[in-house]
């Protein structure tokens, strides 16, 4: 991920993002425009269906259970942990950084294992980084030999060495939507990091317009890779491009802290980029994150999630852990935090991309199987609540929130306890939407009859001692 910075309170396009998630709040773009292409639209459509997808940040860096790529930037030592053994100097921690490579052998890598308890848990869709900014190509390039499959990587020789290509063909083949993650910079790049230069920030490190041979490498190097994704690896739904700083400079929101630092035109000539993509894969939702414009086809807050519902498509993209990249004993978040994000997120019209990151042995932690089988429980019972809905007014009034089916002759209420292990009270109150007319009612997991009545805009229902079997929430679907 990119948005790296000291923790300060920020407005983001005028909605609070709630305060435990601001660390690495997201600026939600301003000027979003529909796309117009008729395949792109249905594909954002069954997209916004989907709701819980799986994020997947891996790798070298996974083997010293750092940041992922950041600690190769000069631009705030506070949050790259840097560490002494890894390199006294910064040339020296560079060298020993790329030269991961050469020891990355994930030997249990077993996509199957992972998305066969991704699907349990609900996910229905997928989103891998292909590359991110330190350039290791996760994917069989042509254009750069700093790549898995590179004979210097001991994984090379493994069958599955194309780990994006196990990755995509695996999870296609259990129905899931296919993402690639793909960093627009490239810190490996010479023709991004030009080595007769220092690099002083996360931007190129020259003036493109100074010299416009070496950038107009950089733009056909990038063009290249993403035509090779695109191209070589099947049908691919969503292109999703992180490190907004390579950008038109007239794009520069000066709001914005980030942004503030990009200093030289970084246009890298994304109608052409989006152009071929589309070709390649008609339909395909392309998200240049941070963009406003054709090519940011939704929005992505970024370990936060909206106050409000939005009426743009838009997705929260929140660690499992508290990194994005593997870290040894990472603080994993308990089931019912996962559930209470899920449908604060669906009921502000959200998808909820959750990310989880392999380690260097190829696998997920244990405990990450454990809170996936969990999540499988709820969803066991809930789902109907959950996929292809949409918001619907109030959204969320105290500890409960509202989602209602697409054509709108079911409402479903969600009440959360996010003070304690949850448990559903004997009694609960609340309001439904204006002029609807309910006739069924019935608490999901629970099989016995409910009393209900309606008072006005109000209803009040007494549930029954079963109520102690339901864990992280009670769901009430409402039908009229």
């Amino acid at each position: 991920m990119f948005i790296k910075h000291k923790t300060k309170t920020l407005f983001l396009s005028s909605l609070f993002f709630s305060s435990a998630l601001f660390s690495q709040a997201h600026q939600v773009s301003e000027g979003y425009k529909k796309p117009d292409d008729p395949l792109v639209q249905q594909n954002l459509e069954e997209w916004q269906d989907l709701k819980f997808g799986l994020f997947m940040h891996w790798g070298t860096y996974s083997q010293w259970g750092i940041v992922e790529s950041w600690s190769l930037c000069p631009e705030d030592e506070s949050w790259t942990q840097r560490k002494p053994e890894h390199g006294t100097s910064y040339d020296e921690y560079v060298k020993n950084y790329e030269n991961l490579q050469t020891t990355f052998n994930p030997v249990q890598f077993n996509p199957k294992k992972w998305a066969d308890a991704a699907k349990k848990a609900g996910m229905k869709y997928v989103v891998f980084t292909t590359k991110h900014h330190d350039g290791f190509a996760m994917f069989d390039t042509q254009q750069s030999d700093y790549k898995i499959t590179s004979s210097k990587t001991p994984f090379s020789k493994n069958p599955k060495a194309d780990v994006t290509k196990e990755i995509f063909t695996t999870f296609r083949n259990e129905g899931f939507k296919i993402g690639a993650y793909f960093s627009k910079p490239d810190w490996h790049s010479e023709a991004y990091w030009w080595p007769y230069f220092p690099p002083k920030d996360r931007n190129v490190n020259y003036d493109p317009k100074k010299y416009p041979e070496r950038w107009d490498r950089f733009k056909s190097f990038t063009f290249n890779q993403l035509n090779e994704i695109t191209s070589n690896y099947g049908k691919i739904d969503i292109l999703w491009l992180d490190g907004g700083w390579v950008r038109p400079f007239h794009t520069i929101d000066p709001k914005v802290e980030w942004q503030r630092t990009i200093k030289v035109e970084q246009d890298i000539d994304m109608d052409k980029i989006g152009s071929m993509a589309r070709k390649n894969q008609p339909g395909i939702i392309i998200v240049d994150r941070t963009i406003p414009g054709k090519w940011e086809n939704y929005v992505t807050p970024e370990q936060a999630i909206p106050e409000h519902a939005l009426a743009i498509p838009w997705e929260s993209c929140i660690t499992m852990g508290d990194s994005f990249s593997y870290v040894p004993n990472d603080n994993y978040k308990t089931s019912q935090k996962i559930i209470e994000n899920l449908v604060k997120i669906i009921s502000r019209g959200g998808n909820y991309l959750m990310n989880i990151a392999p380690g260097p042995n190829g696998d997920y932690d244990a405990v990450v199987y454990e809170r996936l089988k969990e999540i499988s429980g709820w969803m066991d019972k809930n789902q109907s609540a959950v996929f292809a809905t949409r918001s619907v007014a109030p959204y969320h009034e105290g500890n409960f929130y509202y989602t209602q089916s697409k054509d709108k002759k079911t409402i479903y209420v969600f009440h959360l306890d996010e003070k304690t292990n949850y448990q559903s009270p004997s009694v609960l109150s609340f309001t439904i939407p204006e002029n609807f007319k309910p006739k069924t009612l019935k608490i999901l997991g629970i099989s016995s009859k409910i009393r209900w009545k309606k008072a006005g805009n109000s209803i009040e229902v007494a549930l029954p001692k079963e109520r102690a079997g339901l864990k992280y929430s009670t769901v009430i679907q409402i039908t009229q």
